[in-house]
């Protein structure tokens, strides 16, 4: 059984609909601030497509606990599409992964529904700073799909920034082993605004850390790897070039491979 509800700030149920291996929710009241959107699951963990508003589109996803989606305002608002969450008609949309879908090779850190806090949706992406802890610069801003780089700030061009800290780090968590083999790093690239990482240093929950070489570009630059299992990488010790500009980012962060047959 699945479940969609949206409740108020209270915790008071506005909207619901049930389904047993998909549900949509046509919501068709504006959304208030302190609105929450739950997906409800019965059986877990597991793997779904999961959609909280047609504007993000969807993201096949690790659940491992229901999800609970805090409806953006304001100021985290403006990393979303401007469109999204606006409106009085929604529509919201999940449904159990087949078998095909899990196992395929894919961008395993996509996930368009990733927010901060422990949010039991994986892949889930933090970070030890977000620059001035404002929502276009969030850590998972480099998960959400979108490669725009040659701008900062409000949406398409949010990005991870980190406030010029020597020692940011950026960790992806992908709530159970996963086989992987290639990385792709999307830097932002609002030259000569930007500057651009010419180093960066991975370390692997497998217990391996490599250094890899980077370039001013604004392609995504390929890292090919061994095949490797893990749960979690850590993306650290990110060495700017010697331009004179203090803000490097990253906007878009890609991990291609398998989930692993039980």
């Amino acid at each position: 059984m699945l479940t969609w509800k949206i409740q108020d700030a209270n915790g008071d149920t506005r909207y619901v609909e049930h389904g047993d291996t998909e549900v949509g929710l046509v919501n068709t009241t504006p959304y208030q601030e302190g609105d929450t959107i739950v997906l409800e699951i019965e059986k877990e963990p597991g793997y779904f497509w999961v959609q909280v508003d047609e504007s993000l589109g969807s993201s096949l996803v690790y659940l491992t606990q229901d999800l609970h989606f805090t409806v953006p305002f304001g100021e985290k608002h403006i990393s979303y599409p401007p469109k999204a969450f606006t409106g009085e008609r929604h529509y919201l949309f999940a449904r159990i992964a087949a078998q095909e879908e899990i196992y395929q090779y894919r961008n395993l850190a996509l996930n368009v529904n990733d927010q901060h806090g422990d949010t039991h949706c994986y892949p889930h992406a933090t970070a030890n700073v977000e620059t001035r802890g404002e929502a276009v610069f969030a850590a998972r801003n480099a998960i959400d799909g979108i490669v725009a780089n040659h701008s900062h700030g409000e949406w398409p061009y949010a990005s991870w920034g980190i406030n010029r800290r020597e020692d940011a780090c950026w960790k992806l968590e992908f709530g159970r082993t996963v086989e992987i083999d290639k990385i792709v790093i999307y830097e932002r690239a609002d030259f000569p605004h930007d500057n651009w990482w010419k180093q960066v240093t991975i370390e692997y929950s497998d217990g391996d850390i490599q250094k890899y070489q980077l370039i001013k570009t604004d392609k995504g630059q390929e890292i090919r790897l061994e095949k490797k299992q893990i749960e979690w990488l850590l993306l650290k010790e990110l060495i700017k070039s010697d331009e004179p500009s203090p803000f490097p980012a990253l906007t878009q962060f890609q991990v291609f491979g398998r989930d692993i047959k039980k």
